[in-house]
């Protein structure tokens, strides 16, 4: 670890505001990217960095530096991501739950598509299905990972990635077929 982000992280642990500010600024452009893969919104996704950041401060005497400090503000990102989808989904009806059920048959891949036209399609899917989708695709996460993350069997994971794959397609295909019609 580079020294002066030792030092920042000393001037943290003693709730030193400006390196409070410094380990903040460091960090938060990408880590508002994994917020945002996660997120329903930009809103939301700004909502779960400054929720991860203050758990980052609370908890950073707990790191101990075997990884990399980008690595572990990662995963706490990604868990106040799934946290603030469990809030939610505690307070979803059963027909919201189900509202985008169903299957998935055809797993095959979408034409050329730009990154960022891919994560603002990502970021529209139904919340489990974006989350298991990022988890898995992602993260690199088992389904075995993802079910205990969030409380779901490993074939509900399955389930979910399939489904997000294929309303992933039909969205692309259909994309695709309003750029050739413009053309």
């Amino acid at each position: 670890m580079v020294d002066s982000l030792k030092k920042i992280i000393k001037g943290c642990l003693k709730n030193n505001k400006a390196d409070q500010y410094k380990l903040y600024t460091h960090f938060s452009k990408k880590m508002y990217g994994v917020c945002l893969r996660y997120a329903g919104s930009y809103d939301e996704a700004q909502d779960i960095l400054q929720e991860g950041f203050i758990k980052v401060f609370e908890k950073l005497h707990t790191f101990r530096e075997r990884g990399s400090l980008e690595g572990w503000i990662k995963r706490i990102m990604i868990r106040t991501a799934i946290e603030k989808y469990r809030e939610r989904i505690y307070h979803l009806s059963v027909d919201e739950l189900h509202e985008n059920g169903g299957h998935a048959e055809d797993n095959s891949g979408p034409e050329k598509i730009g990154l960022s036209e891919l994560l603002n399609l990502i970021q529209m899917l139904p919340d489990q299905y974006r989350l298991v989708f990022n988890l898995s695709v992602l993260e690199g996460l088992s389904h075995k990972e993802i079910g205990e993350m969030l409380g779901i069997t490993e074939s509900t994971s399955r389930s979910n990635l399939s489904r997000a794959r294929y309303i992933l397609q039909e969205w692309i295909a259909r994309e695709q077929k309003i750029v050739e019609r413009a053309i």
